[in-house]
Formats: C-alpha cells, structure tokens, sequence
C-alpha cells in the first residue's frame, strides 16, 4: 500500500511505502524490540546505518537511514498488537533523458529477385535530387539531474519491511525446552 509521503529535513522523499501486520504479542514486548537502536538498526540493515530520530513511548519510533526514513507504529489490538510500518526512500529517480536517435545513411533499395528481374520493364533512370548542405542535428544538452538517484528500489524497501515484520512476530525463544 503507497500514499504521498511528507517531505522532511530537505530530503526529498518519494512515495511513503506502508506495510502493516497484527502480531501475537504484547506492545511491551514489540516496544522494547522497536526502540532499541541496535534492535531496530539490526532488522533494518538494508537502509544503511539507523538512528532512531523521535519516539512517543509504547506507541511511535520515528528512525532515518542513509537510504530511507520512516515510523514503527504500535496499537493494541484484540490478541495482539498491530504494527504500521512506513518507510520512505531518499532520493527522487529522474526521469531518463531521450536517447538521440543515431544519424544513418539512407537505406539501400532492396534488390529485386531473379524473376523479377528477368520480367522488369524498362524505365528512364531517375535523375538523383539535389542534396542540400544541411548540418547534422546536434543532440541536446542533458538536463541537469534533479534529485539523486534512489539507493533501493521501491519492491526491495517493501521486502525489508515485511521481513521485518515477520522477524518482529517470530518467537526468540524454544518454548517448553530445558536447557
């Protein structure tokens, strides 16, 4: 699911990217994985190096990276609590620039085959037209580049989100083991 994102900080951000999920267990739980800034810099590899920039406890963890920022919201929700995920690549994709098309000779006329050659009608030679000295067209300058190239695809940053998601809901632990 995408909607507009905000702009923030002088960063420009593309589409907001959400992924969200209801997980079996407590907000207490989820929170202290969420707001450790080695946990959450851990799951979120991919993005470069995290810092967490804000936090509204038990509920909100606002995080930037080199390559994205984005939020870790946390609701209680009947058996467990519902996570929302957001992430916004850095960076805005330029539109590529049209390739010239490139300068070739006029095509060859195709030869006729053997029968066509053997039954062909004579006709007068054409006389050749006269060709003007018309210079090559000159390729336009290339704009100058708005924004940086993203770091990440918009696919590959879901695919961490839901990664993340899915190791926020696995269990850390054996239960029933002794050990």
């Amino acid at each position: 699911m995408q909607r507009e994102g905000r702009g923030g900080a002088g960063a420009k951000h593309r589409a907001m990217l959400e992924a969200k999920r209801t997980l079996v267990k407590s907000g207490p739980e989820l929170w202290a994985e969420v707001s450790d800034p080695g946990a959450l810099a851990r799951h979120l590899t991919p993005f470069g190096s995290v810092r967490i920039v804000r936090t509204d406890p038990e509920t909100l963890v606002a995080w930037e990276g080199e390559k994205a920022a984005g939020e870790v919201a946390l609701e209680e929700s009947g058996f467990g609590t519902r996570v929302v995920m957001t992430a916004a690549i850095v960076g805005a994709a330029p539109p590529a620039p049209p390739e010239p098309e490139p300068v070739t000779a006029a095509p060859q006329p195709e030869r006729p085959g053997f029968w066509a050659r053997v039954f062909r009608r004579r006709k007068p030679a054409p006389q050749p037209e006269p060709v003007a000295d018309v210079a090559p067209p000159q390729p336009e300058p290339a704009p100058p580049a708005a924004a940086a190239t993203p770091a990440m695809s918009d696919d590959a940053a879901m695919l961490v989100l839901t990664d993340t998601l899915d190791a926020l809901g696995k269990a850390h632990h054996r239960p029933f083991s002794r050990a």
